[in-house]
């Protein structure tokens, strides 16, 4: 399959290697996480079946990153619900995406803030902020019961293609 895609707010990687496996060994990704050590630990375990992974840290969290376009496709796993903004970070992560490139968000479908998800992004708080933030009407790919907080769903924005005016 190929491509190129980001893994922003990455972790120690399940997210990264499950994409790895979708794209192939012809795939590119930039997996962005502000914890080293959760890097390291990405590093030792994804690079290896994955050996064109590109990391990087970010100096402070994936929102601080600059230099960054044309990207077939960005995941955000468990990393929105941590942004105080998600409609601006949602924004940012659209113009790093080429035209019709693809986001995929995974976070848990509640309203209900905690210290482990300060910030709920819930599907229908997604589903009205997604045009605001330039990019298309969220798309619900799929829920599942969660231990930790309700349920968890993973969505599917796209950003629209280029204006040809």
């Amino acid at each position: 399959m190929g491509g190129s895609w980001a893994d922003l707010g990455s972790g120690t990687g399940a997210f990264t290697l499950a994409l790895g496996a979708l794209l192939g060994g012809e795939g590119r990704i930039l997996s962005v996480d502000r914890d080293a050590r959760a890097l390291a630990e990405q590093e030792r375990v994804v690079r290896r079946r994955f050996p064109r992974l590109e990391l990087k840290v970010a100096a402070h969290d994936f929102t601080t990153l600059a230099g960054i376009s044309g990207l077939d496709g960005i995941i955000m796993a468990n990393s929105l619900h941590f942004q105080r903004n998600a409609e601006e970070v949602l924004r940012r992560s659209g113009d790093w995406l080429k035209p019709l490139g693809s986001l995929v968000i995974v976070e848990y479908d509640s309203e209900r803030s905690n210290p482990w998800v300060p910030f709920p992004v819930p599907f229908g708080r997604l589903a009205r902020i997604a045009g605001a933030a330039g990019l298309g009407a969220a798309r619900l790919l799929a829920t599942r019961p969660s231990r930790y907080h309700g349920q968890v769903y993973s969505a599917l924005l796209q950003k629209p293609a280029a204006d040809s005016s």
